[in-house]
Parts: C-alpha cells; structure tokens; sequence
C-alpha cells in the first residue's frame, strides 16, 4: 500500500560521492529538491555541487564530510544539516560497502568492517534520522539494502548480504513502529546496479547501468513503498524465485 505522493524537498543522502549516492543526487536535483550531501571524500562531493549547481541554479547543495562509522559525527553532521536547511523532508541511508571474503580465509578484519559500516553505521544514522522526523512529526526515511538480503550469499557477498538483511528486517521494525503518523519509512532492495561495489563480480545477472537504476530508484522512493525490489522488472520476479530456489541455484548467482 502507497500513500499519497508527497513533494520532499529537502533531502539528505549519506555515500553520496559515488554510486548509487551521486546517481540519486543528480536524479533528485534534476527535480528541484535541494540536497545535503555527505561522504568521506569531500573531493568528489564537491566536484558533485559544482556540477549541479551549474546545470540548477536554483537547487542549496550542501556537503559535508563524514564517516558514517564515527556515530557522534553523524548525530551531528545530520543536525546540521537540518538547521542549515530549515527541515530534512527525506533522508536516504545509502552508505555502505562490499569488502570481504568467505569466512575462515583470513579476513576478519574486511568482514568487520564491512558488518559495521553496513548494519552498525545504518543504525546510527537512521537513528540520527528518527531523531529529526519524530521532531518534526514529519518526513520520509529510506535505507538502501540489496537483493541479497533474500537468500544467504557465499564467498564474499556473505557478509554483505548478511547486513543488508538485518537492514531490511531493521527497516521494517521502525516502519510498524511509526504506523499511522505522518512519518514514511521504505526499504529500497536493488537488483545488480552497476557500481564499484559490484564491478568485479564474475556473475552479475541482469544488471543495468548506473543511469538506469537510479531512475529506478527514484521512481520507487518517491512512491514511498514499504518495501520496493529495484528495477522492479525483472527483479520483483526474481525475489520470488530467489525465496524457493534451492540454496545451490542461489549461490550459483553470484
């Protein structure tokens, strides 16, 4: 069930320097929305505002360094934001990362990493974002999880998909939790986007390039779906496959 389109025009995208984060930055100010953008490379970031702020004049870019994994800085980079901007109508945790590899091979420390950048860090900016929503009794927050959070994955999609997992179960417990208030809270499940995340993976069925995907995306977030597997075609269809497949088709997808 949607609810009634709602214009958000202040939004705020963490990871924004690249992937996913840019392509949603560039899609969102293409409508007008001013954006606060925040990454560990203020480089691009800024690269980001210059050409935005060319082809819309109209459009506040603000950036900002932060290290989603330093959880005080983004209590307060977010707070910032909202004062600089009057109000956070939307806020898209998108930060995260791919690094690992199978368990029991030697890499604990990437599979840490990667386990708190992407389930840890989302909890201390969705609460960060909660925060500011409930304050203002209004406003919409999206995480940004994977198809892999469907099924167990092996070999060094594990973990990630294992923290993508708890995001979307994550995701769902805050949406039952603000039920009829006037706060939205969606999960976005993308296919294989083409990002750095996902560049060298051997098996990458049915993926779409960057361009495509966020249009996807943007597309499903504004209609502030409960959940939404992105490009819906053909992945609504292979959420369904991927639930009942045996476990050795699963892995063979990766």
């Amino acid at each position: 069930m949607f609810r009634k389109a709602i214009y958000r025009k202040n939004i705020l995208i963490t990871g924004a320097s690249s992937g996913l984060g840019e392509g949603m930055a560039r899609a969102f100010a293409a409508k007008g929305c001013n954006l606060a953008l925040c990454a560990r490379r203020t480089d691009n970031l800024q690269r980001i505002k210059a050409d935005i702020e060319a082809a819309h004049p109209s459009v506040t870019v603000l950036v900002k360094e932060l290290d989603v994994c330093n959880y005080e800085q983004v209590f307060q980079v977010f707070g910032e934001f909202r004062d600089e901007l009057g109000s956070l109508d939307r806020v898209i945790v998108n930060a995260g990362m791919g690094k690992g590899a199978s368990m029991g091979t030697g890499h604990f420390k990437a599979n840490l990493r990667t386990a708190e950048t992407n389930f840890v860090a989302a909890l201390a900016q969705c609460e960060a974002a909660m925060e500011i929503l409930r304050a203002q009794n209004s406003g919409h927050l999206v995480t940004i999880s994977s198809m892999s959070a469907l099924r167990g994955m092996p070999r060094s999609i594990n973990i990630y998909a294992a923290t993508k997992a708890g995001l979307r179960t994550l995701t769902e417990g805050l949406r039952a939790d603000v039920l009829g208030t006037p706060i939205a809270v969606s999960c976005m499940l993308p296919g294989f986007i083409l990002t750095d995340i996902n560049r060298d993976l051997k098996r990458a069925p049915l993926r779409v390039d960057l361009d495509t995907g966020c249009r996807a995306l943007i597309k499903a977030i504004e209609r502030e779906p409960g959940e939404a597997m992105v490009p819906a075609w053909p992945w609504v269809l292979m959420g369904g496959l991927m639930k009942v497949l045996p476990l050795s088709v699963v892995a063979k997808m990766t």
